[in-house]
């Protein structure tokens, strides 16, 4: 992009507004599974369904043919860990889990992706990335206290959620090197759903009526708002400026958690979300310096 045309703040504060509409959709996805019994398995399919809609414009531009791939496996299988990935997160929502609380260790999954990165692609780790990690899994821990005989498996599932993404992350790094933005994409689009479709079938397909139609619909049309405010906030600047700012996404939840659903981390959650924040926003940070000093050398 030439620079005279990018906006960093335009790009942080669509990033920022972003994570706030994110946030909303988490606190519909709750209300919708765990308050009013909509099972998880189904929301995400008419969820992804409705996105996918809003996603038929760039399917009838691109077209099938951009789906010519060398890769077909891997694709597969990113698709595989997506909806995993997915149906994890979702059931911590159906399972009660406050967004705040799913967020905060769905934020572990850069974690992840570095030590797969650097078991899977070799990529060397160094000291910055190691810290980041001890910081950032030390603050999980926090938030699963795997010492208190209260200690449930429910909450395991935003691991499982951070494991998973992570994965496809990876993979989808590895597409990159052969593939074009458009057909990973696609692969994702055109996928999803229809795996997402067999879950619903497996736990027992819904059909959503009434108040609960509409509040999907609604979690349809942020989540193409939220898409549609990264695509602005990358075309504004640089990936390495406004990545910091997803992680306030984390605020943005448990702002609403606590405006909405009357949900809030009691004080001795605090540590554990702020070490969390704290290893994530310091692994990009670090990961930023490191590439700068490569470019000037």
């Amino acid at each position: 992009m030439n620079q005279t045309t990018q906006n960093p703040m335009k790009g942080a504060l669509f990033m920022v507004l972003a994570g706030m509409a994110f946030a909303a959709a988490n606190a519909i996805t709750w209300t919708v599974t765990y308050k009013m019994g909509f099972k998880a398995q189904s929301d995400v399919f008419w969820q992804y369904a409705i996105a996918l809609v809003f996603s038929l414009p760039f399917i009838v531009k691109n077209g099938i043919g951009s789906m010519r791939t060398r890769h077909p496996v891997l694709h597969i299988v990113r698709i595989l860990l997506s909806v995993v990935g997915v149906q994890a997160f979702t059931q911590a929502f159906a399972a009660g889990m406050a967004p705040w609380h799913v967020i905060a260790l769905v934020m572990t999954s850069p974690f992840f992706v570095m030590i797969g990165a650097m078991l899977l692609l070799g990529e060397k780790v160094g000291p910055n990335r190691w810290i980041a990690a001890i910081i950032g899994f030390a603050g999980a821990m926090i938030l699963l206290r795997p010492w208190e005989s209260g200690f449930s498996s429910v909450t395991l599932l935003p691991l499982l959620a951070a494991v998973t993404w992570g994965g496809a992350s990876l993979i989808t790094k590895r597409l990159t090197r052969d593939e074009s933005q458009t057909s990973i994409t696609m692969w994702l689009l055109l996928l999803l759903t229809p795996v997402n479709f067999l879950f619903s079938v497996q736990a027992g397909f819904e059909f959503p009526i009434g108040n609960i139609l509409w509040l999907l619909l609604l979690a349809g049309v942020i989540i193409y708002l939220a898409q549609h405010l990264l695509t602005l906030s990358y075309a504004a600047a640089d990936a390495a400026f406004v990545q910091p700012f997803d992680d306030l996404k984390l605020f943005s939840n448990i702002l609403v958690s606590w405006l909405v659903l009357s949900f809030a981390p009691d004080l001795t959650y605090w540590p554990g979300i702020i070490m969390v924040f704290a290893g994530s926003a310091y692994l990009l940070w670090s990961e930023r310096q490191r590439q700068g000093a490569a470019l000037a050398a």
